[in-house]
């Protein structure tokens, strides 16, 4: 084997890929392009170095010498010390407060901002002042009613003044107790209904309660009724069991939950007095919940910030829920937060403190920086508005951005990013010796107008739709055909938004409309509602079929409303026994899964409409991928901007929800914005993405960054995806594939067929298309990806059969000539100084055997981790 050589070296390549450690390129880190490198020289003599002059001889300590007397130094002034940061602004929170009834209160947040970007909690020094007595009373932060009326009040520090407005309705009059809006809280707050505890499907010891409260009716029905007498005593309601249990009097799994005579004690107890009964008539349900402040950053270990919690509800009142709701953190490393809603400080990071109450999850991000961290923002340049909001983050975070990369790692990048191809060894010479300054640009338009743009996007998109055979519903000919429908729209740059509406709207036979394949290939109702709002909206509303989304806002109700959008998609054979039609039936209702209610078609997150007459699907499509939904436009944002930075700004790209928030929600809104306005051209949204300075970043890290994963502050090596690597192999060895129903020398990214596929695609993680989860696409890096790229039949035979050194040779070509185009075409680079002095002294010292020796190279370039990622 011609292999002898360098299997060293490769076994590098084995050990990285079976580990799986992220790629720094350190070790064959490339030096800028150069027009011609240099070749090393043959070595000269060593010339006899002259000697340095003597220096004078110092003067003797014994000959002491007649010394001028000098001025006295002048004294080292100190370093002026820096003015302390300025307030520039005081947020108070809420603006509006509304109490009702004598029961009711509002706490008050005060949070400074300062010049610097800092902000501290200063609601313990926070002055505040009624413009009109009799109306509140004021405790600390905390407002109560004292009479009916409204007031203005004043909120003071440190010399700002903040007016806040109050309204006091019933002020001397006791709110009646309510099942759901007083003691179904208290189970969260306490965890009496979470799945670690009787919100488990079956419950915990012999009592369960529905996860996360939503079924309050079968809450009250199990503790009433069931097993009557045992868990509560309404002749003697403080010997209740499920009082008891709660404050530790009597043995509880779940330990003590709070302490006797609490606010949620009394709640519970005040139920029970008054018989424990269920809420008569229509009960107010909450529509929406905020939490303040609405961020902040955080000035060293240690800094504290306490947060509130507000809720909204339908009949028009407000509650402060701070005490009711359960909060979390997604970063405990950073910051963590207590049951009381207090936020502590620790590493520096960033973290997302939640707050859930009822059935809804709000979030706030928080910065956490060293104390007294000294930073001065760089002049950065910015090429366009991705760099100025990215920029804009990462200033809070006090993180510069790395610099931009070479013109040969830009080159390489965008052309196997946007065509999934490597440049050819004429274009990267033509790109390398190009002095226009707008070249990068040109060379991204270049690129964007190519078939190859289209074929990458065919796929990903096939992908989506999951554009397979399936046996007995979807032949080869349908899959055929759907793939063609789809290349066809994007290669007419039709826009995604009228692409979908004519998918889910489609009608009509399998082969006449092949985009009725969409409802061939999943035949399931509940199905096609979780697959239409994970790729079109990016969301997983699968947990809301049984319950409650425990981690977003998402309902039961929701998820039955909309999956009866697609209850009415009817299937018939037509005369080709291989085709189906489908069709509009007009009838057909989905069922809640509780009480076997018939649900009405409702949006998520939007409104009911009128679908009386209509076709269910056409209604959703026309409101779905429309800027009606705010959902579409960030999701398919996201999903563009993922594929270029191998990690989306929410990431996964798929797992939208409150409590996966994206890491940069001004940019992700803004190129929402922009794709919109672009009437949903995403050709558009790719160009401003790939001339931005942010994707042109360097891999290579400075200290700020070097720990920065999440804010694209330096460029990610990311593993090619299979078909792009298979097709780069082919490409450079200049060795065809043949895949079914395709052509001989055609793209692995061409395949139509998701059950297509050979050993090489299925070890490196082609998806197979049989989900819409993003996850079915797999770049951890594996064992076998690596033995079969040292030992399998993909690189050898590709080498030999492609015949790269064979036919230069004959060329009558040099060996380092040759070696220059194999660095080109593999690495889009020439050697550096110090591999081509290694590459001769093996090439000297097997002059006898220069094919295998240059075949021996040729397979470890292919083998290297500079040629298996993109950076």
């Amino acid at each position: 084997m011609w292999r002898h050589q360098t299997i060293i070296r490769s076994f590098l390549t084995l050990s990285f890929m079976a580990s799986g450690f992220s790629l720094t390129l350190a070790a064959e880190k490339t030096e800028p392009a150069k027009a011609e490198p240099p070749k090393p020289a043959a070595a000269k003599p060593a010339t006899e170095s002259k000697p340095a002059p003597a220096k004078p001889a110092e003067p003797k300590a014994a000959e002491p010498k007649k010394v001028e007397p000098k001025p006295a130094p002048a004294q080292k002034q100190a370093a002026p010390q820096k003015p302390a940061p300025k307030m520039v602004k005081l947020n108070v929170y809420p603006q509006d407060i509304q109490l009702t009834t004598s029961r009711d209160r509002q706490s008050v947040i005060a949070q400074a901002v300062y010049d610097n970007g800092l902000t501290a909690d200063v609601t313990s020094q926070l002055q505040l002042k009624p413009a009109k007595a009799g109306i509140v009373r004021i405790e600390k932060n905390m407002i109560y009613p004292a009479g009916d009326g409204e007031t203005d009040l004043v909120a003071s520090f440190g010399g700002a003044n903040v007016k806040l407005h109050s309204k006091v309705v019933k002020a001397k009059e006791d709110r009646p107790i309510s099942f759901n809006l007083d003691v179904m809280p208290t189970f969260m707050r306490a965890g009496c209904n979470t799945g670690s505890c009787h919100g488990a499907a079956r419950g915990k010891d012999g009592f369960r309660l529905s996860l996360f409260g939503f079924d309050p009716k079968g809450d009250y029905y199990r503790l009433t009724r069931e097993l009557s007498g045992r868990r509560i005593n309404l002749s003697m309601p403080h010997e209740s069991l499920l009082l008891e249990k709660a404050i530790g009097a009597v043995p509880h799994t779940g330990g003590k939950l709070y302490e006797k005579d609490s606010e949620y004690y009394n709640a519970a107890l005040r139920w029970l007095q008054a018989g424990a009964p269920y809420d008569a008539g229509a009960v107010p349900t909450v529509d929406k919940v905020e939490i303040y402040p609405e961020g902040g950053v955080m000035d060293g270990k240690g800094t504290t910030q306490q947060v509130s919690v507000l809720a909204y509800y339908s009949d028009g009142t407000t509650r402060d829920v701070t005490s009711l709701a359960s909060f979390s953190s997604n970063n405990d490393n950073s910051a963590t937060i207590t049951k009381n809603g207090l936020i502590t400080a620790d590493n520096r990071g960033e973290a997302f403190i939640m707050a859930r109450f009822d059935t809804h999850t709000v979030g706030s991000h928080f910065v956490v920086l060293p104390k007294g961290l000294d930073f001065q923002w760089p002049n950065v340049p910015e090429y366009n508005y991705v760099d100025t909001l990215v920029h804009n983050k990462l200033k809070k975070l006090r993180v510069v951005p790395s610099e931009v990369c070479s013109d040969a790692e830009f080159l390489r990048r965008a052309s196997l990013d946007i065509c999934g191809i490597l440049p050819s060894i004429e274009e990267f010479n033509k790109f390398v010796a190009d002095k226009d300054p707008k070249k990068r640009e040109k060379v991204v338009d270049e690129l964007l107008n190519r078939k190859e743009f289209v074929e990458m996007w065919v796929m990903k998109w096939s992908e989506l739709l999951q554009i397979r055979t399936v046996n007995n519903r979807i032949s080869y000919k349908s899959a055929l055909l759907y793939y063609n429908w789809l290349q066809e729209r994007i290669a007419n740059n039709v826009p995604l938004d009228k692409m979908v509406q004519e998918l889910l709207g489609a009608t009509g036979g399998t082969f006449a409309n092949a985009a009725t394949n969409y409802y061939e290939n999943e035949r399931d109702t509940l199905k096609v509602s979780e697959n239409v709002a994970q790729v079109f909206m990016g969301m997983r509303i699968q947990c809301a079929q049984c319950h409650n989304h425990p981690f977003d806002r998402w309902t039961m109700d929701d998820y039955y409303s909309f999956a009866a959008f697609f209850s009415q998609v009817g299937r018939k054979r037509s005369e080709d026994p291989r085709e189906s039609i489908i069709y509009n039936r007009g009838s057909g209702e989905v069922r809640h899964q509780v009480d076997n209610r018939v649900m009405q078609p409702k949006f998520l997150g939007g409104a009911q409409p009128d679908v009386k007459g209509k076709d269910r699907r056409v209604v959703l499509a026309s409101w779905l991928a429309s800027n009606e939904n705010p959902y579409f436009a960030t999701n398919l944002s996201n999903i563009v901007w993922a594929h270029f930075f191998g990690k989306g700004i929410i990431n996964e790209v798929d797992d939208v929800r409150v409590s996966n928030p994206p890491v940069n929600p001004e940019l992700l809104d803004e190129l929402a914005k922009r794709f919109t306005e672009y009437n949903y051209d995403f050709k558009k949204l790719v160009r401003d993405i790939c001339t931005s300075r942010t994707y042109q970043l360097s891999t290579q890290t400075n200290p700020s960054n070097e720990k920065d994963l999440t804010n694209f502050s330096h460029a990610m090596p990311r593993r090619l995806r299979a078909e792009v690597l298979l097709d780069c192999i082919s490409q450079v060895t200049n060795a065809p594939n043949k895949f079914r129903g395709l052509p001989m020398g055609a793209r692995a990214v061409q395949i139509a067929d998701g059950n297509t596929t050979n050993y090489f695609l299925t070890t490196f993680g082609r998806a197979k298309r049989d989900t819409v989860c993003s996850c079915e696409v797999r770049m951890e890096p594996s064992l076998s990806q690596a033995l079969h790229l040292l030992n399998g039949d993909t690189v050898n035979n590709k080498i030999v059969q492609g015949k790269f050194v064979d036919s230069r040779i004959k060329a009558g070509k040099k060996p380092l000539e040759i070696v220059d185009e194999m660095y080109i075409s593999c690495l889009s680079r020439k050697p550096t100084d110090k591999e081509y002095s290694n590459l001769v002294q093996v090439l000297d010292e097997n002059k006898k055997d220069e094919q295998n020796t240059l075949n021996d190279v040729f397979w470890s370039l292919l083998n290297s981790r500079e040629f298996i990622f993109n950076h």
